[in-house]
């Protein structure tokens, strides 16, 4: 299972005084977020095999996270995997 992530524009209030544009974060589902050895990671498929990425949280509202580092844009994030996944390895990517 996977999902597309998006940018969200931060408020005002969480802008750098002195920068001309808002920051941006990346909104993904809590189920997404794993932690290995310590850090907060997820699995990005690219070209049919997983990648692991370190993220850095920023927020936790409710089912989401807001990521303000490690993933991007447009990126397919791994929801849900049915046994653990290892970085390069081949997925199919389902819908529910």
């Amino acid at each position: 299972m996977a999902v597309k992530v998006a940018f969200q524009d931060a408020p005002e209030s969480a802008t750098a005084a002195n920068s001309s544009k808002p920051a941006a974060s990346v909104i993904i589902p809590k189920s997404a977020l794993q932690n290995q050895a310590g850090k907060s990671i997820v699995w990005v498929i690219q070209n049919g095999k997983v990648e692991r990425r370190a993220v850095t949280v920023s927020q936790t509202t409710g089912d989401e996270v807001s990521l303000s580092a490690g993933v991007v844009a447009g990126e397919t994030v791994v929801l849900k995997s049915p046994k653990p996944l290892s970085d390069g390895q081949r997925v199919t990517v389902t819908k529910p």
